[in-house]
């Protein structure tokens, strides 16, 4: 009898990898149909609640099994993924304006970068590890899909700098741990040993300030149409001078 034959890897862009970004632009537009049928009634805030459960449900059930046996090089919730699906499911389960903030502006591109180009060793679908990485980053990504242009959050100046906030917050923490544990939580201590984005922005550290300069330019390029919009819509105060009975008729 022959014996088994090893899994084969994930590859990017390979036949899964193809057959989750089909699922991923499926997924958005489902979630933005379903937003904006049911804005305004009592389904958007179940369907939202929902989401934000199961979002932090997968989340819960992934990382518990990173803590058998615990590992100090995966088993501490600082990688930017385990924030952002915390908050994105918290956004979902109440719509906080600060959980919104940091879902629209992290789940939009550093997570979406990760559907680009994965960070990903594993064995290729249906592989634990395979499921539990595509089944967060595409939840993340539809929550912020959601949120915005199903529902009509949008992010303000306010929001950005504080996005902007925390993640530098979050950065110095990690690469503080970093150091000390000898870990490399968020690829702040150095890049992944698989292909990436960031293999063309530099050798480390100076791809730490590439990466911030294009974070900043990109987020408030993700602002600046939701404030212009969001000023030219209010409507003009009338001229009491003008606008007046008395101004009207002489």
């Amino acid at each position: 009898m022959d014996a088994p034959t090893a899994q084969r890897e994930f590859s990017a862009y390979g036949l899964s990898h193809w057959i989750v970004l089909a699922l991923f632009a499926v997924g958005a537009v489902l979630v933005v149909v379903i937003g904006r049928t049911h804005r305004n009634d009592a389904t958007a805030r179940r369907f939202s609640r929902t989401f934000g459960a199961v979002t932090l449900g997968i989340y819960l059930t992934i990382y518990i099994s990173t803590l058998f046996p615990p590992a100090l090089g995966r088993s501490v919730p600082l990688r930017l993924t385990d924030l952002a699906t915390i908050v994105a499911g918290y956004a979902l389960l109440t719509h906080q304006r600060w959980a919104y903030a940091l879902t629209y502006y992290w789940c939009l591109t550093l997570s979406t970068q990760a559907l680009i180009s994965p960070a990903l060793e594993s064995p290729d679908f249906p592989n634990k590890v395979f499921l539990a990485f595509w089944s967060i980053h595409l939840a993340v990504v539809w929550a912020a899909i959601y949120l915005t242009w199903g529902i009509g959050m949008h992010p303000t100046w306010r929001s950005y700098w504080f996005a902007v906030a925390v993640t530098v917050a979050w950065v110095a923490v990690t690469f503080v741990f970093n150091s000390l544990a000898g870990t490399n939580y968020g690829f702040v201590n150095r890049k992944p040993s698989t292909l990436s984005l960031l293999d063309v922005l530099g050798p480390w550290p100076w791809y730490l300030g590439t990466v911030a300069v294009i974070l900043l330019v990109v987020w408030a390029l993700m602002t600046w149409p939701w404030v212009r919009s969001a000023s030219t819509s209010k409507p003009a105060v009338p001229d009491q001078a003008t606008s007046s009975p008395r101004a009207e008729n002489g």
